[in-house]
């Protein structure tokens, strides 16, 4: 039966969060027009910006494929000349263990310069999903920068994550991250709009208690004790089960 509400809990979190028609609303339709074709021009530049350095990195595999070959023909020759010059074995061999050296060397470039391209299973809060190397090694920068202390690094960095790469699946995590950074930084309003969209783009996720709970502590510290108290409300009506319900409730019995 639990397992059954959750769905109904998380839509009503979300409904209880966003309240307030005129509030809730982001954009007229022309701003949100421009918004979308914004959105679609940096996809399209990132998208030809990825097709261009695949198209080199394929010709650059091009040419070390040519290069096997080329090395595959001499070591025919030298087992020839082996054959031919049996009084010059010692030498030939040598001869033949670096050009096998070469071409494995080449090969392992290969693979390499390949692997660069190809996506990688991550697991993140529970939830595993397929993500570029690059984009991998991006996120795991910002919060690098964030356990470090870095607040505004990591602020600047997880908002850049977030612009370059809109449909990741490290997006509600980097949106969680980021609305801590900005509460290190003090920017209260712009956390609580950034646990916002982690709360409406994936209610269910195993940070969005957490989240509700960072967002009535950004209301507290803007003295908005009444916002405060719905907010930790709705979080434990939402996320009863939760370690951010225990710690709602301890606050709501001190506001109270």
């Amino acid at each position: 039966m639990k397992a059954m509400q959750r769905p109904a809990l998380a839509a009503l979190a979300a409904a209880a969060l966003f309240t307030g028609g005129a509030q809730a609303a982001l954009f007229e339709d022309d701003e949100a027009r421009r918004a979308i074709l914004d959105l679609r021009q940096r996809v399209e530049q990132q998208r030809a910006a990825n097709a261009e350095e695949l198209r080199r990195a394929n010709e650059e595999n091009a040419t070390l494929r040519r290069s096997l070959l080329e090395l595959q023909n001499q070591i025919e020759q030298l087992r020839a000349e082996l054959a031919r010059m049996r009084g010059q074995d010692e030498q030939i061999a040598r001869d033949l263990a670096d050009v096998q050296k070469r071409q494995r060397d080449i090969a392992q470039g290969v693979d390499e310069r390949l692997r660069r391209f190809e996506p990688v299973q991550v697991t993140v809060d529970g939830r595993e999903f397929s993500v570029d190397p690059a984009e991998q090694r991006e996120f795991e920068a910002a919060l690098a920068l964030f356990r470090q202390g870095n607040f505004a690094g990591a602020q600047g960095a997880f908002a850049e994550f977030i612009r370059k790469h809109p449909t990741s699946g490290y997006r509600p995590t980097a949106l969680f991250w980021l609305g801590n950074a900005q509460y290190a930084n003090r920017d209260y309003r712009g956390a609580i709009a950034n646990f916002r969209a982690l709360l409406q783009q994936a209610p269910d996720h195993p940070r969005a208690p957490e989240a509700v709970l960072s967002i009535a502590n950004c209301q507290i510290e803007l003295k908005d004790a009444a916002s405060a108290r719905r907010t930790l409300d709705d979080l434990v009506k939402a996320y009863p089960q939760s370690e951010a319900a225990v710690a709602a409730r301890e606050r709501l019995a001190r506001l109270r």
